[in-house]
């Protein structure tokens, strides 16, 4: 079956009982377990038929042995990390979200879990230079964000597997539709379900795909024991946005190229940041491993102040944090998706104060352009 076709029939696709077109909602904290039949359910903390609906079909989509579903992006990060002991170390990518690199120094760095952060783009010199007797896992972006640069993805899973580390990703930029990790070697994918999944910027949610059953195992246990599951009514909304992600990711990637392109061309753009354009440095490995280009892009201006000039002057978009949505989203990383990493860190990695970051939603693209001309002009 292909990935289109299992979006709409895959996992679930009808409920069991009734034969409804969609899995109902099942808003239920407990159940009763007299019969036999209802063994498989107790508490909704432990598992709930719409969730477990959604998490069979993001394992089916990814390729996966199982998955798990979040109440956000961060607390699917979190719990996966917490699948790591005190004392055991991290690879890194150096370009990646804020809200990751927070957690990491704060909550799990006091907790006896480190992270070095490295140039996984680089390649596999990077990775073996960081590496520690303690290490037990790598982490990576690709895509990254916000400056979309690209690691081999079979390079690191190939360098996990001989180094006893289990290697993950965040694919929320790309999404299984583009990209499927866990088919390149990767033992876990992680997804701000929030964006692209969900498509319409109504819904906090968090999946995670394991790529064995014992990690899943694992996970599963984790999500349980540590309680910051999806909500039903999430769950439900989460399923039924994913039905539209083949054609709502087509049409956003057509606008995002063609915008890209456009504003490479623009006297006061100094830079695009998009593996859709002929001279991005991954654009080579990013085609080999990944479908499509993506609906997101970054650019720089000539200062701070025209990025927030640009941003005032904006009408289609809508400026703040987040992306995936049908609607256009304008991001302004060092003060909203990487306000928490300290300034230093910030223009170490590039992110500048001149840096925004555009996801491109279903508007006629000439419209956007139109739009972004008037906002630079």
């Amino acid at each position: 079956m292909n990935f289109n076709t299992r979006l709409i029939h895959g996992g679930v696709g009808r409920d069991p009982y009734t034969g409804a077109s969609s899995i109902p909602i099942y808003q239920a904290s407990t159940f009763d377990r007299r019969r036999a039949a209802h063994a498989a359910y107790d508490y909704a903390r432990s598992g709930n038929p719409t969730r477990e609906a959604l998490e069979e079909l993001m394992a089916g989509l990814d390729g996966g042995a199982g998955a798990a579903a979040f109440s956000s992006g961060m607390a699917a990060i979190s719990s996966v990390f917490m699948l790591f002991r005190p004392g055991d170390h991290l690879l890194v990518s150096k370009d990646v979200y804020g809200g990751t690199f927070r957690v990491l120094e704060t909550l799990f760095r006091s907790w006896g879990l480190t992270a070095t952060f490295v140039d996984t783009s680089k390649g596999r010199a990077e990775l073996t230079g960081a590496l520690r007797p303690e290490s037990k896992g790598v982490f990576v972006e690709s895509p990254s964000n916000p400056l979309l640069a690209v690691t081999d993805l079979e390079m690191v899973a190939s360098f996990a597997a001989e180094h006893g580390l289990m290697s993950i990703i965040d694919n929320s930029f790309s999404t299984p539709y583009l990209q499927r990790p866990l088919l390149l070697g990767f033992d876990l994918t992680l997804y701000s379900a929030t964006k692209f999944l969900n498509g319409h910027s109504d819904v906090l949610a968090g999946l995670a795909v394991a790529g064995n059953k014992d990690l899943a195992g694992r996970l599963r246990f984790v999500q349980n024991a540590f309680g910051a599951v999806l909500g039903v009514q999430d769950s439900w909304l989460l399923l039924r946005g994913l039905k539209t992600l083949a054609v709502r990711m087509r049409a956003s990637q057509e606008g995002a190229l063609f915008l890209a392109g456009a504003l490479r061309a623009h006297p006061k753009v100094r830079r695009v940041y998009y593996p859709g354009l002929e001279d991005h440095p991954g654009r080579k490995t990013h085609f080999r491993q990944c479908a499509g280009p993506g609906a997101v892009f970054s650019f720089e201006l000539e200062s701070e102040a025209a990025a927030a000039r640009c941003m005032d002057l904006l009408e289609l978009p809508l400026v703040g944090v987040s992306l995936g949505g049908v609607e256009s989203i304008l991001s302004y990383p060092a003060a909203m998706s990487h306000a928490a990493m300290p300034r230093a860190e910030r223009e170490a990695r590039g992110i500048s104060g001149a840096l925004l970051r555009f996801s491109v939603g279903l508007e006629d693209p000439e419209d956007l352009w139109a739009d972004l001309r008037q906002a630079l002009g």
